[in-house]
């Protein structure tokens, strides 16, 4: 299959998963919270998660030229690289929705009951785990180190560069690390009715983020460049398929 006819399947794929999830958290409104949360490291991990996963996906391809051509460096940026941001969107939406439904493991401070009631800032609108937050960081930066090592190994035979290794897997890994944080912190901050404020996730439902979404993003990354060269064929375009 080619690239161009995964990045449409990935869309509907991506489509389907996002009805699931804007499906399944239709919310009531108007109830005092049951378990706080601090908004600062919410803020925090919202910003390291669109931080993370925009670095990797922006990245362009580096590789050191094959001999036949011009000889050292080059960058190139393919928009086949749609095909794998969706299909890690249409996972994280997965777990997002039908998983975290389906295992049912509440946020700290709530119970299974009052997350299947989903009153609006509750503080249990959603089930915990896996953490999508960590399931999404992680994941890009999965998908960063599977591109890296393809790019490094393959196509430009095992020669190092410190910028592709950068914005592959050091900003993205240093995000997913502040994500996680933001996440499970456990922050002595209170509301305004002084209730003690609570973790957005344990550390086991981040943990299972983590895991789970890093060897999918790995498997999607490294697939990915093995399919998609990172040259453009002939000529000196920048951007190409």
């Amino acid at each position: 299959m080619r690239i161009r006819e995964i990045v449409l399947a990935t869309l509907g794929l991506v489509s389907a998963s996002f009805a699931y999830s804007t499906e399944a958290s239709a919310q009531t409104t108007g109830v005092p919270a049951i378990a706080p949360r601090d908004e600062t490291w919410g803020t925090v991990s919202h910003a390291m998660l669109g931080v993370g996963a925009g670095t990797v996906f922006l990245m362009p391809r580096v590789y050191y030229s094959d001999p036949e051509a011009t000889v050292g460096w080059k960058g190139r940026w393919h928009f086949s690289m749609f095909a794998p941001a969706m299909t890690m969107a249409a996972a994280t939406f997965l777990v997002d929705g039908p998983i975290r439904n389906a295992l049912q493991y509440p946020r700290p401070g709530c119970s299974v009951d009052q997350t299947l009631v989903a009153n609006t800032d509750s503080g249990c609108e959603t089930f915990g785990g896996p953490s999508t937050h960590a399931f999404a960081s992680w994941g890009a930066t999965g998908v960063g180190t599977g591109i890296f090592l393809v790019d490094t190994i393959k196509y430009s035979k095992g020669r190092f560069n410190a910028g592709s290794f950068i914005g592959n897997i050091g900003v993205p890994l240093v995000a997913s690390i502040l994500t996680s944080v933001g996440r499970g912190v456990e922050s002595p901050a209170v509301d305004e009715f002084g209730t003690q404020t609570l973790p957005y996730e344990t550390s086991n439902q981040i943990i299972a983020g983590t895991f789970a979404g890093f060897f999918t993003g790995l498997l999607v990354g490294g697939a990915y460049a093995l399919l998609q060269r990172p040259s453009c064929g002939y000529g000196n375009a920048i951007f190409c398929w």
